[in-house]
């Protein structure tokens, strides 16, 4: 029995570029005939606007490709995981290290190792190119696929209650007091009963109140509109509740969610579901390090008994439970079900223990 972990680096390399090349020579394939078919079911929408043509077809590619990637990539680290271990098994490479002395985490020490890698990538694309393409693309479906608003981070069509009014911001930009409200409309009523409309082009945060410029105000009663010039409205109206209004975790990156937790904090409101996305951030990428274990029967055993097709199968149905798991372990920690770090980590946990349950019980 050898007592270092990983086998010789000749092996060490050659197991662990089959297994990349194969997962993402799988990747490409899902992601050329998914972004096919979810164009197909996408382009009447994106031809519906006046002007669109090739050109928003293929910006619309761009936006898309990034999400299916991300969301596909531990798939293919599976099949990739499944592929190259029965590949190896049906030329009797598994037992030939087998009998060379290596166990069976020493076989898959070199994709476990390729699955940090791919984790650590995942992370990075995650960060880097998903959650700005998500943004951009969640403010591109909102405006109907119009024009792509300049600034995706800015958040669109905000409604808060104060009182009996209601105040509508088209946009709101920056945070904190330095946050400015664009296309404000306040509809003042009394007793359930729509009294004026007062609009503005911009609203500060100045002294507690919002300070509105070039404000108009129209009355509902006489149908007359009145120019106000600078006026200060929506005392008590804090600016989080605008900026904060809507979080959408999926088009923040890990860093930008944690600070959007801390302020919803600060304001006092409930944060339990965007911590357990946030979490998941973490435990997500780290998936493609758990697949080389759960796919690991597929490549030991005798290839000529018969049953290498089964232990394939076998393989494939542990990574589907484990992706079954973590998304009603994340959607149960969205409704608050669960708390955040169970719902994020202990599908991870636990199918790790079960890989190493079956990997020592049918190979060590």
């Amino acid at each position: 029995m050898q007592l270092q972990f990983f086998p010789s680096r000749t092996v060490t390399v050659y197991t662990a570029r089959m297994f990349l090349v194969r997962s993402f020579a799988v990747l490409a394939g899902l992601v050329l005939i998914l972004t096919t078919l979810d164009l197909l079911g996408e382009s009447d929408k994106i031809f519906a606007y006046p002007g669109n043509g090739e050109a928003q077809l293929w910006t619309y590619v761009g936006l898309r490709v990034p999400q299916i990637i991300s969301t596909f990539l531990k798939f293919s680290v599976l099949l990739g995981t499944l592929i190259t271990l029965a590949t190896l098994n049906q030329n009797s490479e598994v037992i030939s290290m087998k009998a060379s002395g290596l166990s069976a985490h020493q076989i898959l020490a070199p994709l476990i190792i390729a699955g940090l890698f791919v984790a650590a990538l995942s992370f990075t694309f995650n960060e880097r190119v998903v959650a700005r393409s998500t943004a951009t693309l969640s403010a591109w479906q909102k405006a109907d696929y119009g024009p792509i608003p300049k600034d995706s981070a800015v958040q669109s069509n905000l409604w808060v209650r104060n009182g009996e009014d209601l105040i509508r911001a088209a946009r709101a930009v920056g945070r904190g007091p330095d946050t400015r409200l664009e296309g404000v409309s306040i509809y003042d009523r009394t007793g359930n009963t729509l009294s004026q409309i007062i609009e503005a082009k911009e609203g500060r945060y100045v002294g507690g109140a919002w300070r509105l410029t070039d404000a108009t105000r129209f009355d509902v009663a006489t149908g007359t509109e009145t120019k106000l010039g600078t006026i200060a409205i929506a005392r008590g109206v804090s600016p989080d509740r605008f900026t904060l209004a809507n979080v959408d975790p999926d088009g923040l990156s890990f860093f930008e969610l944690r600070q959007a937790i801390g302020d919803l904090k600060a304001a006092g409101r409930p944060t339990k579901s965007l911590e357990a996305s946030l979490w998941h951030k973490l435990s997500g990428p780290l998936s493609a390090v758990l697949m080389p274990l759960l796919g690991a029967v597929a490549g030991f055993g005798l290839a000529r008994s018969g049953k290498m097709f089964l232990r394939a199968v076998i393989g494939m149905a542990l990574g589907f439970t484990y992706f079954v798991a973590d998304n009603f372990a994340l959607a149960m920690g969205n409704l608050g079900a669960y708390p955040p770090l169970l719902a994020a980590w202990a599908p991870f946990l636990l199918f790790l223990l079960i890989g190493e349950t079956v990997l020592v019980r049918t190979e060590e």
